[in-house]
């Protein structure tokens, strides 16, 4: 048999890296939407399509993977704040920036999965600390969008945007323990409940 002579093959050059963390971090989203805390590295890697080694490889254990993954979340959030509300009037934008948290959650059995993946995070000090940064992050971007609404009723921004972020997260964890109706429409009822009070509707 000929040698093998492609760079990747041998030791020296490192393989090249195909499988992307946004892929084993979806995989683990997915999982977790089926087992909650129960889930297994086994189970992420058969998701990815991959090998346990590789899942191991990348995050050490799955510790680490569940800190990679609310690391992810937290940038994400932001970014999906600020998408939703480009182009929009400040209002309009401000709105749409809350319900675009929880977008595309509709069954409230995954819901109730990452729920109580979120109870087992807290006992955790590192994922706790990382969740902190999380709704730290989702509030800072409600108080940048908050600033541009002119809301006359409403308390100060920074307590109008605490007030708001655990609104979301409040309505989020209500409609997984008791889901009535679609999670979208509850959130934008009881968004729209506060915002128009606000307006002074």
């Amino acid at each position: 048999m000929d040698d093998i002579n492609e760079p990747w093959f041998n030791n020296w050059v490192p393989r090249p890296k195909t499988i992307t963390d946004e892929r084993l971090l979806t995989a683990t989203g997915a999982v977790i939407g089926r087992r909650g805390p129960a889930f297994t590295l086994a189970e992420v890697a058969a998701e990815a399509g991959v090998s346990v080694g590789t899942v191991a490889q990348r995050f050490g254990s799955k510790n680490g993977l569940l800190q990679a993954l609310t690391r992810r979340a937290t940038v994400d959030v932001e970014r999906r704040m600020r998408a939703a509300a480009e182009g929009r009037d400040p209002l309009a934008g401000l709105r749409a920036a809350l319900l675009s948290w929880f977008e595309g959650i509709a069954d409230p059995g995954q819901a109730g999965n990452h729920l109580a993946q979120l109870g087992v995070d807290l006992v955790d000090p590192e994922l706790r600390a990382l969740l902190a940064d999380l709704y730290g992050a989702a509030e800072r971007t409600v108080l940048a969008l908050t600033r541009r609404v002119h809301l006359p009723r409403a308390p100060s921004p920074e307590r109008a945007a605490r007030v708001l972020t655990v609104l979301v997260h409040g309505v989020a964890v209500d409609w997984s323990v008791r889901p009535r109706g679609d999670l979208a429409d509850r959130l934008a009822e009881d968004v729209d409940a506060v915002l128009d009070a606000w307006k002074g509707n």
